[in-house]
């Protein structure tokens, strides 16, 4: 029998906007976790993102927290996330389920007025939706009381891992009150993540409903091998034969970002770039412009590879091959989304091959290679390779392009983290 949200005991007030969005059947995230929060229990949830993670913790909080009130400067609940962007979906999230609710809530992430982000604070919040550089520079200036959290939620914390703050997480945690409820979600369990569940949750129940980084069975994945100079020529030819409704392109850099999106745009591409050093209202209006349809094809770094729900992204390309493999999952994950097919092609060198084989060892399997009309190309790999995706064809929809990428370097993303405070 299938389970509705009518199953889940959710109030009414809270069943009223989920099903005034539409939804009537819970991911499987959500059906699992959203009992054993109703519960009090700890949390620890192992998803991917375009899992319905986030709804899986902001509807059981909405209704613990429709009876009391918040005191000013003492949030009720906390909820920590990497980046700006996460942080904004969240505070969606409670907008769109909490509207039949009473509750107060404060986004604070930098970018934004420190004085206006403390009148809120004074006012009361019942729900508290931070990163943490900028909660931690609010609490040392006496802007913030955390004794009164009752739910603490650490989102994405392989995420929060991989930029550095631990520490951050850490020092935070040890300001709130010893009970409390603490939900735990990341898409890998490191070592590091691990200690912080043993040292931070109590007794907390795991919860999980896919292989920790694997990618979408819906997205077909290929990969085509170039010069480093003839990387734009080759993105050129991609989007030519695929159908792109739109499409994010993912660098390790980003300082080629403005300068691949730039250009795109000469070249009659709806392009626009998306990384850390652009300030936070040009980043807000940037997203809503590709939500909308008058950007096309997003330029990015790692900075929006996870939790941004896009709906309907046909295409992702991974102009450079990332280093760190759970990051392929993440990229490609922006596309073939709550059960749409999606695309990932990914652009690569000889020098790629280490970081390759790393990807396919992570998602057990081997990616398509093939040549830009279609036939297959043996990669500079000396074992054999497993067939894997199919190919879609698609239709030109551009004009050709004829220019060398004078970029042959690639480097780690250093996109981190100042724009987080």
């Amino acid at each position: 029998m299938t389970t509705t949200f009518k199953d889940l005991g959710l109030t009414p007030e809270t069943l009223k906007a989920v099903e005034e969005c539409g939804y009537e059947i819970p991911t499987p995230i959500q059906e699992k976790a959203i009992p054993i929060i109703q519960m009090g229990r700890d949390v620890v949830g192992l998803a991917q993102t375009g899992t319905g993670k986030t709804a899986g913790f902001t509807l059981p909080m909405i209704d613990a927290l429709s009876g009391g009130r918040a005191r000013a400067r003492m949030p009720r609940s906390l909820i920590l996330e990497p980046t700006r962007e996460l942080a904004a979906q969240v505070a969606e999230n409670f907008d769109t389920y909490g509207k039949h609710h009473n509750l107060s809530k404060v986004l604070l992430v930098g970018g934004e007025s420190m004085n206006d982000q403390t009148k809120e604070l004074e006012k009361g919040v019942d729900v508290l939706i931070a990163t943490p550089g900028r909660l931690l520079d609010l609490f040392e200036r006496g802007a913030i009381l955390l004794t009164d959290i009752k739910i603490l939620v650490i989102d994405e914390a392989d995420r929060m891992l991989d930029m550095g703050f631990i520490p951050d997480i850490e020092k935070i945690v040890s300001r709130l009150p010893k009970f409390r409820q603490t939900l735990l979600f990341s898409a890998t369990m490191p070592p590091e993540i691990k200690r912080l569940t043993d040292k931070f949750l109590s007794n907390p129940k795991e919860v999980s409903v896919a292989p920790p980084a694997s990618p979408a069975k819906t997205v077909t994945q290929s990969m085509v091998y170039c010069h480093p100079k003839k990387k734009r020529e080759t993105l050129e030819k991609i989007l030519q034969m695929e159908d792109v409704k739109n499409a994010f392109v993912f660098l390790n850099r980003k300082r080629d970002i403005d300068g691949l999106s730039d250009w795109l745009k000469k070249n009659d591409y709806a392009a626009a770039p998306l990384h850390g050093d652009m300030i936070q209202s040009k980043r807000t209006e940037t997203l809503e412009r590709f939500r909308s349809g008058d950007v096309t094809i997003l330029i990015c770094s790692d900075v929006a590879a996870r939790g941004l729900d896009i709906k309907g992204v046909s295409h992702v390309f991974n102009y450079d091959i990332p280093f760190n493999a759970d990051d392929y999952v993440h990229r490609i994950g922006r596309t073939g989304r709550a059960g749409q097919k999606g695309r990932a092609w990914n652009i690569a060198t000889d020098d790629d091959k280490k970081f390759i084989e790393a990807i396919e060892k992570l998602i057990k399997g081997s990616i398509t290679v093939e040549k830009l009309d279609g036939e297959k190309e043996q990669p500079p790999k000396s074992e054999e390779r497993k067939p894997a995706n199919k190919n879609a064809k698609g239709k030109n929809t551009k004009k050709q392009m004829a220019d060398d990428d004078d970029s042959d370097v690639t480097g780690f993303g250093d996109d981190m983290p100042a724009f987080f405070r």
